[in-house]
């Protein structure tokens, strides 16, 4: 299973563009920090993720103010065929209020 399940910040998020076939494609950073246990000890983690909407997900976030906290489902996909760099793909977003 590859599903990422994440409270995250929209720190950058760049221009919206469009498929050669006219799909909606925006890409953005997010940046995560909170505590986690690990082996009964309590451990914080701070992260920043490359990440990329496609199609109705990517006109939303394109909408979404810099600053703002999301609870994020996803997967993990290398960032091109052969890379060994990850990208988030986003699948779900909401605001938190």
């Amino acid at each position: 299973m590859n599903r990422l399940q994440l409270v995250a910040t929209v720190v950058e998020c760049q221009p919206l563009r469009y498929t050669p076939a006219g799909v909606p494609v925006l890409d953005l950073v997010l940046e995560h920090a909170g505590d986690v246990v690990e082996a009964g000890q309590t451990r914080h983690v701070e992260l920043t993720l490359p990440t990329i909407a496609i199609g109705d997900l990517a006109r939303m976030m394109a909408r979404t103010p810099l600053g703002t906290t999301l609870r994020i489902d996803g997967f993990l996909a290398p960032t091109r065929k052969g890379a060994t760099r990850l990208r988030l793909h986003l699948q779900q977003a909401a605001t938190l209020d």
